[in-house]
């Protein structure tokens, strides 16, 4: 039996940062982990853009608090991740798509966002080579970016160590024990922990764990696809995402890394439900028609490889963060759908304030709005 104040379940990219912000909390940290290292599930298939831009409060909230904590990295921490804020571009070529993201943007300045709307010569000075005709202009953030998804995990997992934190990998939780309404231990196939307080950060495993608890969270992973390209001279720096849908996929997104690749991300529609990550031969029959509508010049890149990740998902498409209704004790910050890596470092912080009983009263509404025991009716809108 080994004792700790929390157990956090799932070492990826919300249980790893935030095993480090309990630690520094004082709390007697454990994360379990059934993958062999720290960002082994979904986290490593991300391809590491990270925003405030959103159109759900909490979300914005989350966001600017992670961003916050990139840039404290390298100057404060000393590690680089590749981070480059180059903002993200919301281009619109349809009047629609042009209102909808207008609308949005009074709301997201009052959370605190910088954002506006840009016109076509300055989405083409952004990125040269954006097609011209019908553009119409597009929202331009440009305080979010993007970074190296694996080195940010090696970076939190090293702050983790140093925090004190302790990693048992190769280790899957079994079941739970529970007295008197309130857990007490976490089984596994090794060893069992004495703990007065679980967090479930498992990613696509969270509905597994819940239901272990007797609690039916609904996290249902679906199939993405991504793919990078030979690195060429760098010749744009935004995030692009075109938000347009098609009969095949609702958006897709793509940036240039500082190698020089362009990396890239489809939605495909309807959702590919299930957790498998075998690479499919539709992908970029999909993906490509539509980059190349956009962005002409990028028929000159060659593809280097393709990859496929999870996206653990919601039914309006926000993550569950909150107390568990049936054991007291358990916390469950899930179903980041596919935002993990861009929400982990903000929320992290926000749930360790909460499990210590220090959280700030502007930051409640983060908590009402992703209860685990919301109507889930309200849609994300830049999912």
């Amino acid at each position: 039996m080994k004792t700790y104040d929390v157990v956090v379940i799932g070492a990826g990219s919300v249980g790893t940062i935030l095993s480090y912000w309990l630690a520094q909390r004082g709390l007697r940290t454990a994360v379990v982990e059934r993958n062999a290292s720290v960002g082994r599930g979904e986290h490593r298939a991300a391809i590491g853009g990270i925003r405030a831009t959103h159109s759900d409060p909490a979300k914005i909230k989350i966001g600017l608090r992670s961003l916050e904590f990139v840039r404290r990295l390298k100057p404060e921490f000393g590690f680089d991740v590749d981070y480059v804020e180059g903002g993200y571009l919301f281009p619109a070529y349809q009047e629609a798509i042009a209102a909808k993201l207008k609308n949005l943007l009074d709301a997201q300045k009052v959370h605190g966002l910088e954002i506006d709307w840009i016109g076509p010569e300055e989405v083409m000075e952004l990125v040269p080579g954006i097609r011209e005709e019908g553009l119409l202009g597009g929202t331009y953030s440009p305080r979010d970016g993007h970074l190296s998804p694996l080195k940010l995990a090696s970076a939190s997992y090293q702050m983790a160590l140093a925090a004190g934190v302790d990693f048992y990998f190769h280790t899957t939780v079994t079941g739970f024990s529970v007295e008197h309404g309130r857990v007490a231990a976490v089984k596994t196939d090794g060893p069992t922990f004495s703990t007065r307080m679980v967090v479930n950060a498992a990613g696509s495993n969270a509905r597994e764990i819940g239901l272990l608890l007797g609690t039916d969270l609904p996290v249902v992973p679906d199939a993405h696809e991504a793919g990078v390209t030979e690195p060429v001279e760098r010749f744009f720096y935004p995030m692009v995402v075109d938000i347009e849908p098609t009969a095949e996929s609702e958006n897709y997104y793509f940036y240039q890394d500082p190698e020089g690749s362009v990396i890239f991300c489809i939605t495909p529609k309807p959702k590919r439900l299930g957790a498998t990550k075998a690479s499919t031969s539709e992908f970029l029959p999909m993906v490509v028609p539509r980059l190349l509508r956009l962005c002409p010049r990028l028929r000159y890149l060659r593809v280097r490889r393709v990859w496929r990740g999870m996206y653990p998902g919601t039914p309006d498409d926000r993550p569950i963060v909150g107390f568990d209704g049936n054991v007291e004790g358990v916390f469950h910050a899930v179903g980041m759908c596919g935002q993990g890596l861009m929400l982990g470092p903000g929320l992290g912080q926000l749930v360790a304030d909460r499990l210590v009983g220090a959280t700030r009263p502007e930051d409640e509404e983060v908590f009402e709005l992703l209860s685990p025991y919301r109507e889930f009716t309200a849609k994300e809108l830049l999912r």
